[in-house]
């Protein structure tokens, strides 16, 4: 089951909802949407099973599990390989990186889901899904998209904190500013400038290097 076509996905934005499908999995037949439920969602592609990089970094994604969960995201990776074949390279990332692979993979081999979300780039591998990542809200919303060649792994650093991110703008009226992690200073909006608002949405203070920049300790912190 598919909710767009193959030419709407090849379409997909930011802030555009989340293509729907069912799939087998290394977990059984797996509905997205159902399955998402109210979590956040990283959903990325591989190009092939028993190969290395990949096998690093579902390694890295299960070795991650933790810090996915306390953050209310579930995992979902995806390439045109079979769920069987996916079983079966199961046991080597475990062997090789010493952690239990606990999400679901999503076979392909019929390229449908790869296709609905733009996976396939055709000029860098005609036949392989590249190394793609969405980041999707329990809105079903997609609110990253990253896309990595085949020859370079990603950086699970880098997915969690753009994840502290959305989250922490979600929920206050703040802007992270460049290479910002978790516990440090944020940056406020130039356009609240209504001092009462400002007293209440920035309790702690903040201190003005600019009239447009402006920055506040962490509200949540």
């Amino acid at each position: 089951m598919t909710t767009a076509t193959a030419t709407e996905a090849a379409n997909l934005r930011l802030g555009d909802i989340a293509p729907d499908f069912t799939a087998d999995t290394t977990a059984g037949k797996l509905e997205f949407h159902k399955w998402l439920g109210d979590s956040w969602a990283v959903f990325f592609s591989h190009p092939k099973d028993f190969t290395p990089v990949c096998t690093t970094e579902l390694g890295e994604a299960a070795r991650r599990s933790a810090d996915f969960k306390k953050r209310n995201v579930k995992v979902l990776a995806l390439s045109v390989d079979s769920s069987e074949s996916h079983n079966k390279w199961k046991g080597d990332i475990e062997e090789t990186q010493k952690c239990a692979v606990d999400f679901p993979i999503v076979g392909d081999e019929s390229k449908q889901v790869a296709n609905l979300y733009g996976m396939i780039h055709p000029k860098a591998l005609d036949s392989f899904t590249v190394r793609t990542v969405f980041i999707i809200d329990p809105n079903k919303k997609i609110r990253l998209t990253m896309t990595y060649p085949a020859s370079t792994g990603r950086n699970f650093d880098e997915i969690l904190r753009v994840i502290d991110a959305l989250q922490l703008t979600d929920g206050y009226k703040v802007a992270t500013p460049v290479n910002w992690k978790d516990g440090q200073d944020v940056i406020i909006p130039p356009a609240i400038q209504d001092p009462e608002e400002l007293k209440k949405n920035y309790p702690k203070g903040f201190k003005t290097i600019k009239p447009y920049l402006r920055v506040t300790p962490q509200p949540n912190k």
